[in-house]
């Protein structure tokens, strides 16, 4: 029995593939046939003829010549974890579009394709990888007390900052090196304006209701979040120091929320009685 006879596939259709591939951001498996041939400058129908009318017989050029056609998770998926991968272990310096595209197999217009330029892409970072999701759902509930929610909070920071890539504390230990540095400039855009507008306005609700004390709001956020942040990012470090000794990180934030609650609650007795 002979063996099916197998198409040869034109190069300039397996460029087109790539590049539509890579306009869209998606694997050349899920770029629509129309937008491929829109690419080739040629019709659906003519690009079918011309590929032995297999959609298969495409993919398979496509990786004959060196670019996996699919079975790759989406670029916007590929690139939030590389450049998380790059903060973590470098700094926000490193995390250009160019490294990113390279960590990610993808191509820098890709990139551009699945989010628009570098803030959003950084942006989309920041919700993945730092706790303010978790904040922002933890202070959205009702039905805790002052304490319960407290407690909560800390032990949200506190595993927000400690699992990896460690985004953040990478972008703060930047920021205290250099105050004037590009991390506190993309702090300041993605990340300070919710930590004000979700942490900040549960504060400025717990002091209008006489919970917690009448302080700066910006001030009543630095007492609440700094001890467990500093802790936190210093906690690995001091590890192997002899004589340094943590409890466990549940007892750690224990004990810091229950200090912030000594120093910026109100006393019962003087509490407004709604």
């Amino acid at each position: 029995m002979s063996e099916p006879l197998r198409t040869t596939v034109p190069d300039d259709l397996v460029g087109a593939a790539v590049r539509a591939a890579e306009h869209l951001g998606k694997d050349v498996a899920d770029v629509p046939l129309v937008a491929i041939a829109e690419k080739a400058g040629v019709s659906r129908s003519t690009l079918l003829r011309r590929v032995g009318g297999s959609r298969r017989a495409l993919d398979e050029a496509v990786r004959a010549s060196g670019v996996d056609p699919g079975g790759r998770r989406p670029v916007r998926e590929r690139a939030i974890e590389a450049s998380a991968r790059l903060i973590s272990e470098q700094g926000l310096a490193s995390s250009t579009l160019e490294a990113v595209a390279s960590s990610a197999g993808c191509s820098v217009h890709s990139l551009y394709a699945a989010f628009g330029g570098r803030d959003e892409l950084l942006s989309a970072v920041f919700e993945r990888y730092s706790p303010i999701l978790d904040l922002e759902a933890a202070i959205a509930r009702t039905g805790e007390d002052l304490r319960a929610r407290v407690h909560g909070i800390y032990r949200l920071i506190a595993a927000g900052l400690s699992r990896e890539p460690r985004v953040v504390p990478a972008m703060l230990a930047d920021v205290f090196a250099r105050p004037e540095g590009p991390s506190t400039e993309v702090l300041a855009r993605h990340l300070f304006p919710r930590m004000l507008a979700g942490l900040g306005g549960w504060l400025a609700e717990e002091v209008a209701a006489g919970r917690i004390r009448d302080l700066p709001v910006p001030l009543l956020m630095q007492q609440l979040i700094g001890p467990i942040a500093v802790h936190t990012m210093l906690r690995p470090a001091l590890r192997s120091v002899p004589g340094v000794e943590f409890p466990d990180p549940e007892q750690t934030c224990a004990v810091f929320a229950d200090a912030f609650l000594r120093a910026a609650a109100t006393p019962p007795e003087s509490r407004v009685q709604e």
